[in-house]
C-alpha cells in the first residue's frame, strides 16, 4: 500500500487522510508562523499585513480539515477484503475506498462493481440508509445521462454474491457507459 494512490484505488482513504493531514498541518503551522511574526516587527503596517495573511491562511486549511474531520471515521477495509474483491476484477470494473457525499449523508463505498447491467456498490456505513443513498445515485446518474440502476448494498456477502453472478463485461457491447459512470463516481466521491 505503499505510494500514491488515486481514487478508486485500494487504500485510496489511508493515503487520502495522510495526505490531508499534512496539509492541515501544514496550514496550521503557517498560521502560528505569521501570527508569532508579528511579535519581531515594530512596524505597524507589516503586524496587519502579518495579521491578514494569517486570517486569509485559514481559509484554505478550514476547506481542507472540514471534509477531513468528516470523513476520519472511515478506514480502508482489510487486505483480506481487497483480495477477496480483486477475484471479480474479471466480470467488471471496481473501484475501491470511495466515500460518496450528497446533502444528508456521507456514504463509505468499501466497493463499487461497475458493470454494463448496473453499478452494485458495497456500503458499510451502518448510519447509512441504502434507500436514500440508491436515490440519490440514481438521480446523479440520471443527469449525467446513463441509466440510473444503482444498487447500494448494505451486506458484504449479499455485494460478492450479486458481483460473482455478473457475466463477464467483456460479452457485453461496450458503449463507453462503464468508463462514464467510473468517471461519475469518481467526481461524487471526496
Amino acid at each position: 500500500m505503499k505510494g500514491r494512490r488515486e481514487k478508486g484505488q485500494y487504500g485510496y482513504r489511508d493515503f487520502h487522510k495522510k495526505m490531508q493531514t499534512a496539509k492541515v498541518i501544514f496550514g496550521g503551522a503557517m498560521i502560528l508562523i505569521q501570527l508569532l511574526a508579528r511579535n519581531f516587527t515594530d512596524n505597524d503596517a507589516a503586524k496587519n499585513i502579518l495579521t491578514v495573511m494569517a486570517v486569509l491562511t485559514v481559509l484554505p486549511t478550514a476547506n481542507v480539515a472540514a471534509p477531513l474531520l468528516a470523513s476520519w471515521r472511515y478506514q480502508t477495509p482489510d487486505e483480506s477484503f481487497y483480495e477477496r474483491a480483486a477475484g471479480l476484477e474479471s466480470r467488471g470494473r471496481i473501484l475501491y475506498d470511495l466515500i460518496i457525499t450528497s446533502r444528508e449523508q456521507l456514504m463509505p463505498m468499501d466497493a463499487v462493481m461497475v458493470h454494463p447491467a448496473g453499478v452494485f456498490a458495497y456500503c458499510s456505513g451502518a448510519k447509512v440508509d441504502g434507500t436514500k443513498a440508491e436515490e440519490f445515485l440514481n438521480g446523479m446518474f440520471k443527469s449525467h445521462k446513463l441509466d440510473g440502476n444503482v444498487k447500494v448494498l448494505k451486506d458484504e456477502k449479499a455485494f460478492f454474491k450479486r458481483a460473482g453472478s455478473l457475466k463477464p463485461a467483456c460479452e457485453f457491447e461496450d458503449d463507453g457507459s462503464v468508463e462514464y459512470g467510473i468517471r461519475v463516481l469518481k467526481g461524487l466521491s471526496m
